[in-house]
């Protein structure tokens, strides 16, 4: 089956002032459809199918209001339906903390990826789509990873709040359990994150000066035997990076199955990161919090206990 007949000749498509600052990848999303994979999007973008004003282009330049888009025509497979779990729509649904009419917080559960692929047949944003079919996501939290998530409810909020989230005017605080101890009350993290397909063909980051600049702060709040209960706070939004940057410190997340050799602690079953902390500037100043979650608060205190202190 083919795509949309809208898809199926070479459009010079106008960028307008809604569009203005807008991502190119993003801008092709919108036009070609979300059913379009993103890999399909930066192919067509790296073998020049894709032009702006004419020339080549780069997935994640930035639009100006004016500029023309040559958009090829796209030839998609017969869609998948997408089958989610019973029960899971009412589950997110559950998760909203806070709604807008410019925005969604969602506090996402630990173990529910943003979406499908890679061996996952559905994600959070398919179950977003069945509340909403207009919600997009302003960022991302790794699968294993808990706590809130902020979602656009239109076009002009999912531009005002990337364009604040690259102009570092959103504050966004995790919490992590280290396997060591932070040698220093605070210690800052400025060390480039490259992504690499190891040996197992397993996808992971790592520090390599030919990667993206990327920075994390890590800040102790308690000293637990071993293990460092730490707040973590990131000026740059790489993948992985506070997973990648821990294990840089020599001091890897407990839980993390893909940075961390280590047996996890007793008790834990997951990653121990969590996302508890947001802070807005748009449309106005707005702060959010998620609390640790339970089965995180019982590896702490079973870590408190003298047991483990005297270890």
């Amino acid at each position: 089956m083919t795509g949309s007949a809208e898809s199926q000749s070479v459009r010079h498509v106008e960028v307008g002032a809604d569009r203005d600052g807008q991502r190119l990848d993003n801008f092709l999303i919108s036009h070609l459809g979300q059913s379009v994979p993103r890999s399909l999007v930066y192919r067509l973008v790296r073998t020049g199918q894709v032009r702006v004003n004419k020339s080549r282009a780069k997935p994640m330049q930035k639009l100006k209001r004016g500029d023309q888009v040559r958009i090829p025509p796209v030839r998609l497979a017969a869609p998948t339906e997408v089958r989610l779990p019973p029960g899971l729509v009412e589950q997110v649904k559950s998760c909203i903390v806070d709604k807008t009419e410019d925005f969604v917080v969602i506090d996402k559960p630990a173990g529910l990826a943003m979406h499908g692929g890679s061996g996952l047949s559905y994600g959070l944003m398919d179950a977003v789509a069945e509340i909403n079919p207009a919600w997009r996501p302003v960022h991302r939290l790794d699968r294993p990873t808990s706590g809130l998530l902020l979602v656009a409810c239109h076009h002009q909020a999912l531009v005002a709040l990337q364009r604040a989230f690259v102009q570092r005017q959103v504050d966004k605080r995790y919490f992590a359990l280290l396997c060591g101890r932070l040698p220093e009350e605070r210690v800052r993290v400025d060390e480039p994150l490259k992504k690499i397909t190891d040996r197992s063909g397993q996808r992971r980051v790592i520090v390599d000066e030919d990667g993206q600049r990327a920075i994390s702060e890590f800040r102790l709040i308690e000293r637990l035997g071993n293990h460092s209960f730490v707040e973590v706070s990131i000026e740059t939004g790489r993948t992985h990076q506070i997973r990648a940057h821990a294990r840089a410190l020599g001091l890897p997340i407990a839980g993390d199955e893909l940075y961390n050799e280590q047996a996890a602690p007793e008790g834990l079953d997951r990653l121990f990161l969590h996302a508890h902390y947001l802070s807005l500037p748009w449309p106005e100043p707005l702060v959010f919090s998620s609390p640790l979650p339970d089965e995180l608060d019982v590896a702490l205190n079973a870590l408190r206990q003298p047991a483990h202190q005297s270890r």
